[in-house]
């Protein structure tokens, strides 16, 4: 779906072993490294699951930057958006103020079935987002008027998906006929759920990446 169907999309597809290498490369010195760093801010139940690892702080960065990750992906979907064909669609669904458009609207949903789609053939897919496009638009050689949305790797997995994925239950998130205020979270309710979010998906991150058991918290 995209606003009057203006269809901003377009679509690098690399399947070339080095410039994949390269790829991963610039997300691990631009991105992942930027991650890590700023996970060290909280406490380590709390840090993202990509980023609990067993060691001091030297030894964790190490363990991070040797991780193959995509750098292995036999193929990747670079999304792109040219954001002039937005014009297309009405003019307030760029409204100052109000941080949305049409553009990344329209290339979420285009990710969105590129990942349903990979699944349908039984292949593996993940989201990467890039919050700094400049080094991945200069590889790709990239005109500057586009917008780098995000990078989808494609494979065939190694594994079984893990069946009964940790989900919110469908009566805390559905509302009938008006928001149901006896839903809405605390500050404090929203510290708890994050604990439990961080709990009950650290097993599947690890096994994602071939791990045998979960790590513990440096000192332990």
């Amino acid at each position: 779906m995209s606003g009057a169907n203006c269809q901003p999309w377009e679509f690098v597809v690399v399947r070339d072993k080095d410039k994949i290498a390269q790829l991963y490369h610039a997300y691990q010195e631009n991105i992942n490294e930027l991650n890590f760093w700023l996970e060290q801010r909280f406490p380590w139940e709390l840090r993202h699951p990509g980023f609990r690892i067993e060691g001091d702080v030297e030894e964790q960065l190490r363990q991070l930057q040797s991780r193959p990750g995509w750098s292995v992906a036999p193929a990747l979907f670079v999304v792109l958006g040219d954001g002039r064909r937005q014009l297309a669609s009405v003019s307030g669904a760029s409204t100052p103020g109000r941080h949305q458009s049409h553009l990344t609207d329209a290339l979420s949903n285009a990710s969105t079935v590129i990942h349903l789609a990979a699944a349908s053939l039984g292949l593996a897919s993940q989201w990467v987002s890039i919050h700094i496009p400049e080094p991945f638009m200069r590889l790709l050689d990239i005109p500057p008027l586009l917008s780098l949305h995000s990078i989808i790797p494609i494979g065939y997995p190694r594994q079984q998906p893990l069946g009964g994925s940790w989900r919110r239950r469908l009566n805390e998130i559905v509302h009938y006929d008006r928001y149901d205020q006896s839903k809405m979270m605390t500050t404090q309710d929203v510290l708890k759920y994050l604990y439990k979010l961080r709990d009950a998906t650290i097993r599947a991150y690890v096994r994602s990446r071939g791990e045998k058991s979960v790590p513990t918290r440096p000192g332990e």
